[in-house]
């Protein structure tokens, strides 16, 4: 029990440092994109972090298994390279022990990745897809904060508020945008202020329009001083339609269940998928404890190139026949299995290749053909 102690206290912290690496990269990734779009107002900063956390489960059904397959990789290979793998030897434990204990690691990440999978991360999806669906049906007024310019739909202008009432009403307002086309080499500018401003439908409620009342609209080309000047109690400016949001959800917003019950070549694509996740944790241990075996000279680090570039190809096959399936090229019951049955034959031959070999000098060495 020392030693299993030792070894998975070692895989864990290791695997929970680098996935908190990949976490934070992603993560930071997906920052940037939302605050590209609050900033381009398409988005309401304080959501964004709401939207983050609940998308973190789904960050972390991705980082757990890489983040565990590096894990196993550095800790074997620091037990060759500092020679604790002899010193476990001549004390009785055998590499396949320590592959069991590692194997028992494996069982309980992949029931975690399991839950993640099948359970809170379509969960989180959800909910952070019904947030990004309410931002998308707001209005460009909805967004509008004080003291803040906005740009409007389609960048035909921006406008501003000094307040904002409870009701959405707006206070001191700014409004400014292009009288003519580009296209028509027209320059001239509409600046107008008001008192109060709102947002109202038309009388078949098609259309939306910014109301301003009492206030001026000055007409002209900047640069110049023949300017019109309006005065006026009351302006209307027609505001973009907004685009209307699909209620169908995205397949990893989907519940596990529904997936399930469905008959789409997609669905049952993305039900595969999420199954394939946790069975992928417990192959790739027959994978990384194989390419972790090197000596003191060639250093811990001398196969962490090849096992990542087979982990890769591992995941890209997973992604491409995930493609096939849910175009309908290949056919569902075909599932992803035989991509997981040959990386788990590609394990199984590395093992059996190095105890065939360490068997075979161990032979040679009793018959005095090796010395």
């Amino acid at each position: 029990m020392i030693i299993f102690r030792h070894l998975s206290r070692e895989i864990l912290s290791t695997t929970f440092a680098i996935c908190i690496v990949l976490l934070l990269v992603l993560i930071s990734g997906r920052f940037v994109k939302y605050l590209t779009s609050a900033l381009a107002g398409n988005m309401d900063p304080a959501v964004i972090f709401a939207v983050i956390g609940y998308r973190i489960p789904g960050f972390l059904e991705l980082t757990v298994p890489p983040a565990f397959f590096l894990a196993i990789l550095l800790t074997f290979g620091r037990l060759h390279v500092e020679n604790e793998i002899s010193v476990l030897k001549a004390c009785g434990i055998s590499e396949r022990r320590l592959m069991g204990y590692t194997i028992v690691v494996a069982v309980a990440i992949a029931v975690f990745v399991a839950w993640l999978s099948l359970s809170v991360s379509p969960a989180g999806a959800a909910k952070a897809e019904t947030i990004l669906k309410a931002q998308k049906a707001m209005t460009e007024l909805d967004r509008v904060s004080p003291k803040r310019f906005y740009n409007l739909g389609g960048d035909k202008g921006v406008t501003y508020a000094e307040r904002i009432r409870d009701n959405r009403e707006l206070e001191d307002v700014f409004l400014a945008f292009a009288a003519g086309s580009v296209e028509n080499l027209d320059s001239r500018l509409v600046v107008v202020v008001a008192e109060l401003g709102r947002q109202q439908l038309s009388e078949n409620g098609s259309e939306r329009f910014l109301v301003l009342d009492k206030g001026y609209r000055f007409e002209g080309i900047p640069g110049k001083h023949d300017f019109q000047i309006t005065n006026f109690q009351q302006y209307g400016s027609k505001l973009q339609q907004v685009k209307k949001v699909s209620d169908d959800p995205e397949t990893d917003a989907m519940a596990t269940a529904e997936l399930w019950m469905s008959s789409d070549p997609e669905l049952k694509a993305a039900l595969q998928w999420r199954m394939s996740t946790p069975l992928m944790v417990l192959i790739i241990v027959l994978l990384a404890v194989p390419l972790s075996r090197t000596n003191p000279r060639q250093g811990r680090y001398a196969r962490l190139l090849p096992a990542i570039l087979i982990y890769f190809v591992y995941l890209l096959s997973l992604n491409a026949v995930r493609g096939s399936l849910e175009t309908g090229e290949y056919s569902v019951i075909t599932s992803l299995l035989p991509v997981h049955l040959l990386f788990l034959l590609i394990g199984s031959m590395l093992i059996m290749s190095e105890w065939l070999g360490r068997s075979v000098r161990i032979f040679g060495r009793q018959r005095g053909l090796i010395k």
